[in-house]
């Protein structure tokens, strides 16, 4: 599941939408809104992101952080450690190597760590 397949579901089940409907009254099949959800595929398009936000009426704030969590919600990330140190890119292999083993205890760890370390995140919460 991705960041922005994480919200919208919530916001659905909060709005006692069903996936049948939202997908109905937004001209989409529910094969793809589930997709979505679930982080099989990518990013949606601006359109959908607005669409969407329309659909579940959010305020503009809200609207806004979906539409940040969706440029956080690529399900295949790419990181390129072309010209970096080997240690970063030891940890970009490390970390795609591992990361479907991690517990959610380690995830949270992990990011504490870096974000402790550069600075607070500024980006959406989920």
């Amino acid at each position: 599941m991705t960041p922005f397949g994480e919200k919208i579901r919530g916001l659905r089940k909060v709005k006692k939408i069903s996936l049948k409907k939202m997908s109905e009254d937004l001209g989409v099949s529910s094969a793809y809104i589930s997709a979505l959800e679930h982080g099989h595929r990518g990013q949606p398009s601006s359109g959908l992101i607005t669409q969407i936000s329309g659909y579940l009426n959010l305020t503009w704030d809200d609207a806004e952080a979906l539409n940040e969590v969706a440029g956080l919600s690529h399900p295949r990330v790419v990181i390129d450690t072309a010209g970096m140190s080997a240690n970063r890119t030891l940890l970009a292999n490390v970390l795609a190597e591992k990361i479907r083993d991690l517990d959610e205890e380690t995830i949270e760890w992990v990011l504490a760590e870096i974000l402790s370390r550069n600075g607070p995140y500024t980006g959406p919460t989920f």
